[in-house]
């Protein structure tokens, strides 16, 4: 961030913590509404969902589950592959897959296009090892959805903050400056303010 100019800097920001979300809260939110609180949905949307949803053999909750799964051992794949043999496999066999899934109703549609707005969100992650801790907090948070739904959900999101507020790195709290709060050093935390010169 500290080699851009601060406007750009703060939206490339802004996109990280945006996609980490999407990332991370897309596919449990999927599956809390479509299996325990269909009334959260507009009826419109429900309809397009059931629809797409008749004949498919597999819960929610596996169907995203093994579908995230076969992604991630794509993605490993690919990262072992030579570099551009790597990137086709991980695209093209991703793509193929997912139509041969749901041209074979195994999947729906709309399973697909969850599991692809998580796969690139997760593509944003800034290292590698980050993007390792995303996708474990992904799995947990799905299996939690898939039992208990929003309540296992919103459960598993206060314990990873109680967990990330317990931590120090450092001597340094790890979620400092904003918990502990230092409202002198919030002016780099959501906004990147221009170094003076």
């Amino acid at each position: 961030d500290y080699y851009q100019r601060p406007v750009f800097a703060t939206l490339l920001r802004w996109l990280r913590f945006l996609s980490f979300i999407l990332a991370v809260l897309v596919p449990p939110l999927f599956i809390s509404a479509v299996s325990y609180h269909q009334e959260l949905l507009p009826n419109p949307l429900l309809n397009n969902i059931s629809a797409q949803r008749h004949g498919v053999p597999l819960p929610v909750f596996i169907e995203t589950i093994v579908m995230i799964t076969i992604f991630e051992i794509l993605r490993e794949a690919g990262l072992r592959l030579p570099r551009i043999a790597g990137q086709a496999i991980s695209i093209v066999g991703a793509l193929i897959l997912g139509e041969a899934a749901v041209t074979a109703g195994i999947v729906s549609a709309i399973t697909v296009i969850v599991v692809a707005i998580t796969a690139i969100s997760n593509f944003v992650a800034p290292s590698y090892c980050f993007g390792i801790a995303q996708r474990l907090l992904l799995f947990v948070y799905m299996c939690l959805a898939g039992v208990m739904g929003l309540y296992g959900l919103f459960c598993g999101v206060v314990f990873t903050i109680v967990h990330l507020a317990s931590l120090k790195s450092f001597g340094v709290p790890y979620l400092a400056p904003i918990a502990p709060t230092f409202l002198s050093d919030w002016k780099d935390v959501l906004v990147r303010v221009p170094r003076p010169s």
